[in-house]
């Protein structure tokens, strides 16, 4: 075999093993892209049905949306991290004390954080409503969730009336939402047909 020979065999080689390293490349970027897309679901809309799901809270006891069926729901997704999440905490506590004895409830969803730092944080901010721990970002995941924070409002039929997604809540927001829900008839996916 002449000198030519083999440099166009070795030129053929080194081709061969970049085309592989390529096309591998190519396939592990695919992969992790389709992973990162597939991590959330799509965000529900105002007349879907709230999906069921079930979480712990800092005191061990489960709860799950179906228990709630009858009451106005705000699931919020927050971490201790996140700063308009704190801020929206007091407004959210000050009308969970108003009007929890009304058939409202807050369900705040962390996502993801040592438990002991969720509890310092509850305990330091003197909030009451239940704080449910989405260990492993499973119903962040099925609501959506990109971003912090996001308040998802159930109306007593377990439909979604209001998908706020990084909308700072106040009392106001709140109490104007909740007596729209109160007041009016509720949309459903029936209804949007």
């Amino acid at each position: 075999m002449d000198t030519q020979s083999r440099a166009c065999r070795k030129s053929t080689n080194v081709t061969q093993g970049l085309t592989r390293k390529l096309v591998v490349t190519v396939l592990l970027l695919s992969t992790l892209v389709g992973s990162a897309l597939a991590m959330g679901s799509r965000p529900p809309a105002a007349g879907m049905p709230a999906s069921g799901f079930s979480l712990t809270d800092l005191h061990g006891k489960t709860h799950s949306l179906e228990q709630y069926r009858g009451k106005i729901v705000l699931v919020n997704f927050w971490a201790t991290w996140c700063k308009p999440c704190t801020s929206e905490m007091p407004a959210m506590q000050t009308v969970y004390e108003q009007l929890r004895d009304k058939d409202f409830v807050v369900l705040a969803v962390n996502e993801l954080e040592d438990e002991a730092k969720v509890r310092e944080h509850i305990q330091q901010y003197q909030h009451t409503f239940p704080v449910l721990l989405d260990r492993e970002n499973q119903v962040a995941n099925q609501y959506g969730v990109f971003g912090l924070p996001v308040s998802v409002f159930i109306d007593q039929q377990g439909v979604v009336q209001e998908y706020i997604k990084g909308g700072l809540l106040t009392e106001r927001k709140i109490q104007e939402i909740v007596n729209r829900i109160q007041n009016a008839v509720p949309i459903t996916a029936a209804s949007l047909r």
